[in-house]
């Protein structure tokens, strides 16, 4: 599932390719059929993210919600438009520039009331200049579930994925099971911050990167890593093999029904 630093980079590039464009919405799938005519021809006024969320806003209070899940995936690209290929849930087509979703875990219109009903039930997104920090701690700062859980939360925080949870984490040398009113208020406000800082890298560059330049592959002289997410990581998906920075092997288990890889060392128990 992409984290939210992805579908802030696709809200930046559907502002920059359709905003203030009347244009042609269609479900060549046909599910997203009475959708796509209630904004046909209408103009595209802007684009936001929030958290794992991506809305398109149209003239007449009428915004599409759209939320990628596991599977969805965005595809764009210059005229000539090409003929649908595959469950094309929804096609855009501006003036010089088409845009195709499939597989979303949803694609729906929303009125105001509703848009503004998803984002209140969702955390700080650490992306937003709007976000609120304080909210983390009002939502966490009393619970017993481990902190690793309440990262992937996205009442708590909206955007962060299990690759940013996990590394976060390593970052900060706190142990993933610790409950989070365990975790005090200076440290709640260092996640936050670092999770800001690497999360706005990841917008600027497209990819995942948490290590820091000591122990990037240039500067350790290793090789870099090789893996289909890209970037370069503390602990995720590297079971097995030495942490970088004190050599331990990183573990692996199970929380929360997700993938949890920590160092067993830099990050104790408490």
């Amino acid at each position: 599932m992409p984290e939210g630093h992805t579908i802030h980079r696709l809200a930046a590039r559907h502002r920059e390719l359709f905003a203030g464009q009347a244009l042609r919405v269609s479900s060549p799938q046909g599910r997203f059929t009475a959708g796509a005519e209630r904004i046909d021809a209408r103009r595209l006024i802007d684009t936001e993210a929030y958290g794992k969320h991506l809305f398109h806003h149209y003239e007449g209070d009428l915004s599409v919600h759209v939320h990628l899940g596991l599977y969805g995936k965005f595809a764009d690209g210059a005229p000539p438009v090409p003929e649908p290929v595959g469950q094309v849930r929804m096609r855009l087509v501006g003036d010089a520039h088409w845009l195709d979703l499939r597989g979303p875990t949803a694609c729906e219109i929303f009125d105001p009331a509703q848009a503004q009903l998803l984002r209140d039930r969702l955390g700080a997104d650490p992306l937003r200049d709007d976000a609120d920090p304080t909210l983390v701690l009002k939502r966490a700062g009393a619970s017993t579930k481990p902190v690793f859980a309440l990262l992937l939360d996205q009442s708590v925080i909206a955007g962060c994925g299990l690759i940013y949870a996990n590394e976060v984490l390593f970052r900060a040398g706190l142990a993933p099971s610790t409950p989070g009113r365990r975790v005090s208020a200076d440290q709640w406000d260092e996640l936050w911050t670092d999770l800001r800082a690497l999360m706005k890298e990841g917008v600027a560059r497209g990819r995942i990167d948490t290590v820091h330049t000591r122990h990037t592959p240039e500067a350790m002289k290793r090789a870099p890593r090789v893996d289909r997410h890209g970037g370069e990581v503390y602990v995720y998906r590297r079971p097995g093999q030495p942490c970088l920075v004190c050599g331990t092997e990183v573990a692996r288990a199970e929380l929360a029904a997700r993938n949890l890889y920590w160092c067993p060392r830099c990050q104790p128990s408490v």
